[in-house]
């Protein structure tokens, strides 16, 4: 079963996505099986990172950013070519364990959107699948 969400993100940031994967498992009614989490757009990503510290996310951006600093010699016309290398090395999509339906997510685990080139209006799927 496919499932579509919409979000209106920030410039940048991690945006927990955990409770919208959650309602669509169980709409799905799938008890084990997986579930994929999937971003269509080339300057957003999909991770998984602990959710109990706020901090976190604010580092994994400041991280970023030193990795990938924005740079006037980068040639791509839109000038977001560091968002690009940032989506790319963080990856499209998360697969995640369908047990007693429910994500296997470890104790402190969150899903995350990650918005590297906002603000902007996104998408992100989740494909529930019984296994």
């Amino acid at each position: 079963m496919l499932f579509e969400f919409d979000l209106k993100t920030p410039a940048q940031g991690m945006i927990d996505i955990t409770r919208e994967v959650r309602e669509a498992i169980t709409e799905s009614g799938v008890d084990e099986g997986i579930c994929v989490i999937f971003c269509p757009h080339t300057t957003g990503a999909v991770t998984i990172n602990e959710n109990a510290d706020p901090d976190v996310k604010a580092d994994f951006i400041f991280g970023m950013d030193k990795i990938f600093p924005d740079m006037k010699e980068f040639r791509h016309s839109e000038g977001n070519s560091d968002a690009h290398l940032k989506s790319s090395s963080v990856g499209a999509s998360e697969t995640v364990i369908v047990t007693k339906g429910r994500p296997l997510l470890g104790t402190w685990q969150g899903i995350y959107f990650c918005e590297f080139d906002g603000p902007r209006k996104r998408k992100f799927y989740v494909k529930v699948m019984r296994g």
